[in-house]
């Protein structure tokens, strides 16, 4: 069955601490897992992008809740798209800490990827590949 991900960035909400955005985090792990959703959050300490994947209902559930959530505003959906595998299978939400210049070199890739994304193929500035050079140290933590 083939898998839906979403990516989106946001900028976080004022007076939102980042024990808050741990906590948050925590959260939407403990929500995924019954949703079947796995992923990961970057964040710079002012702005957020999110990757989400999974079964499309789990993954428009996890959506709707993002998209309602008052910890971030302006929030732009940088893709959505079907994917074979997962790119996170083990990480229901995981943190991810990043500077603020890999978060804007992230946000300028192409997302365009993420439509047409398969697990052995990834284009050459694509915001995935980035993606995964910025995430895969986190993996061995």
């Amino acid at each position: 069955m083939p898998l839906l991900s979403i990516a989106y960035a946001s900028e976080v909400s004022s007076g939102v601490s980042a024990e808050r955005v741990e906590s948050l985090t925590r959260d939407a792990a403990r929500f995924n897992v019954e949703a079947g959703v796995t992923g990961v959050l970057l964040h710079d300490g002012y702005r957020f992008v999110q990757y989400i994947e999974g079964p499309e209902d789990g993954v428009e559930v996890v959506y709707g809740r993002i998209l309602a959530a008052t910890s971030h505003r302006e929030i732009v959906e940088l893709g959505r798209g079907r994917a074979s595998i997962r790119r996170f299978p083990y990480w229901v939400m995981r943190l991810v800490p990043v500077v603020s210049a890999d978060l804007r070199d992230l946000l300028s890739r192409d997302w365009d990827g993420l439509r047409r994304y398969e697990a052995s193929a990834g284009a050459i500035g694509s915001a995935m590949v980035q993606l995964a050079e910025i995430v895969t140290p986190q993996a061995n933590s």
